[in-house]
């Protein structure tokens, strides 16, 4: 009886150290995309062009309150300029969605997958991810901070490494004043 006791007691005892030790599944976080927005800017030598482009869906991961992930899609399609008006902004989103930039029609989507997540700070990260925009994948590093269930990202993009040529000083000579630099700003605000 004593060993049966002693037995039991010891199941029980590993048990318990076992589920203690096993580590918490991580949460995945829905983005909601209507209520998110991403921002782009890009530059040229004579000035720059700004506007929004939405998400098509995205999550991030959890461990705690610790991000450890996450994963975001585009929606090429709703690329828009928002410093431009009438036929002039007609012509420059109809311009960034043709094959000389994003190739919207074969491409309607870009993807981000976050490859690593290091903590700079209590709410700030560091986080390296695969991105996907016409059909190329490179490396990207960026910041995000999270405050709550909103989170912000800055993230420099160099089109160049994504076959977006059209004007770009790295692949044609002599443009002059009609360069286009190679890398474009993103500013994404979440919600989740």
């Amino acid at each position: 009886m004593k060993k049966s006791a002693l037995s039991l007691v010891l199941a029980v005892f590993t048990g318990v150290t076992t589920m203690a030790s096993t580590p918490v599944d991580n949460e995945v976080k829905q983005v909601k995309t209507t209520e998110s927005t991403v921002t782009w800017k890009g530059y040229k030598v004579t000035g720059s062009h700004h506007g929004t482009i939405a998400l098509k869906a995205g999550s991030l991961i959890f461990d705690g309150d610790k991000l450890t992930g996450g994963e975001f899609v585009v929606d090429m399609p709703t690329l828009v300029s928002n410093d431009l008006e009438g036929e002039s902004k007609g012509k420059l989103e109809r311009h960034l969605k043709s094959d000389d930039f994003f190739g919207v029609e074969a491409h309607p989507t870009s993807k981000l997958v976050f490859s690593s997540v290091k903590a700079t700070g209590k709410n700030s990260y560091e986080v390296t991810g695969d991105l996907t925009v016409k059909g190329k994948t490179n490396p990207v590093t960026f910041d995000i901070s999270i405050y709550g269930n909103k989170a912000t990202a800055t993230m420099k993009v160099d089109r160049s490494l994504y076959d977006v040529r059209f004007g770009s000083g790295s692949f044609f000579d002599n443009l002059g004043d009609k360069t286009i630099y190679d890398e474009f700003d993103l500013v994404v605000d979440l919600v989740f």
